[in-house]
């Protein structure tokens, strides 16, 4: 069996491909932050040393919406390209040949016409408000790019996925992605009988959320595939909603029947961040869950995993 390293293992994205039914066909190794410290070069050096994995996927990182983007991003761009630096670096050293660099669509320029192409990075300004997060995974990708160019049997490959939404995502408003803390808002408005709920901005912006068992199943899709993926690859549906229809889509799912109100001095991100899923389509995957069936599954896991753990 291969033996795969998952940095990351305990977040959403890293506990998803970790529980997705093809993982028996490996060897996961899934270590917790105090095993495996990717701020600390010698802990890695070590843990891979002594670990020998034969594939590394790298999920590890400091994520959060707008909110958390803004207020932290210091730590957003300092330990993501740390944590990014120390694992890629380790891993060449090591001699591992197979890499998965898990990126974010966060790094396209905000003024570019969409669907974004896996080509545009560094073509633009970036969006100010996750500047930092985004600087960082450019760097890791830029990395597994140069790695690759300097002996092509290094196959360090990067994963761009859209926004995502899924089991064990965060449900505080601080730190949750838009997705989970609008399913969270709109239940609590619900319980409240409250008869209005505001919408940041005027809800005219897009965004494009895939639900996280869909990448975990495009992850061992790749693995399958390794040859013929992409070096820089998107991973979403290549079709976006505006805010106000992910909102109308939630209320319909929980039932909620108050009236949405907006809030034009928050801010919005950018007005659109649509991947382009040519390459994704060639490369001969596609994602398999609806935005009503992704809706009803993450409000069933939020009401039975967080709400009765309250």
């Amino acid at each position: 069996m291969q033996k795969i390293l998952i940095t990351g293992s305990n977040g959403m994205v890293g506990k998803n491909i970790v529980e997705f039914e093809k993982s028996e066909n490996y060897t996961l190794l899934t270590p917790s932050s105090k095993e495996l410290d990717l701020l600390d070069r010698k802990s890695v050096d070590d843990y891979i040393k002594l670990n020998t994995p034969n594939i590394i996927i790298h999920c590890a990182g400091i994520v959060g919406g707008i909110q958390a983007n803004i207020a932290n991003p210091v730590q957003f761009l300092v330990d993501n390209t740390q944590m990014g630096l120390n694992i890629i670096m380790a891993s060449k050293e090591a001699g591992i040949k197979k890499f998965i660099n898990m990126s974010s669509s966060c790094m396209y320029p905000r003024e570019e016409i969409n669907p974004l192409g896996e080509e545009l990075i560094l073509k633009g300004e970036l969006e100010p408000t996750n500047e930092g997060y985004a600087l960082a995974k450019i760097t890791s990708t830029r990395l597994c790019e140069y790695i690759n160019k300097e002996d092509d049997s290094f196959k360090y490959k990067t994963v761009i996925p859209c926004n995502l939404y899924g089991k064990y995502d965060k449900f505080d408003p601080k730190h949750s992605h838009m997705l989970p803390a609008v399913i969270k808002k709109i239940h609590e408005a619900k319980v409240n009988n409250q008869q209005e709920l505001d919408i940041w901005g005027d809800g005219t912006a897009r965004r494009e959320f895939m639900y996280a068992e869909d990448l975990a199943n495009f992850i061992y899709y790749s693995l399958e595939n390794f040859e013929s993926m992409p070096q820089n690859i998107n991973v979403g549906l290549g079709k976006d909603y505006t805010i106000n229809e992910y909102y109308k889509a939630i209320a319909e799912v929980i039932a909620y029947k108050g009236d949405f109100i907006h809030d034009l001095s928050k801010p919005i991100g950018m007005k659109q961040k649509l991947i382009d899923d040519t390459k994704l389509t060639e490369f001969g995957w596609k994602h398999k869950t609806s935005l009503k069936d992704g809706i009803e599954k993450i409000y069933e896991y939020y009401l039975n995993e967080v709400e009765n753990d309250k």
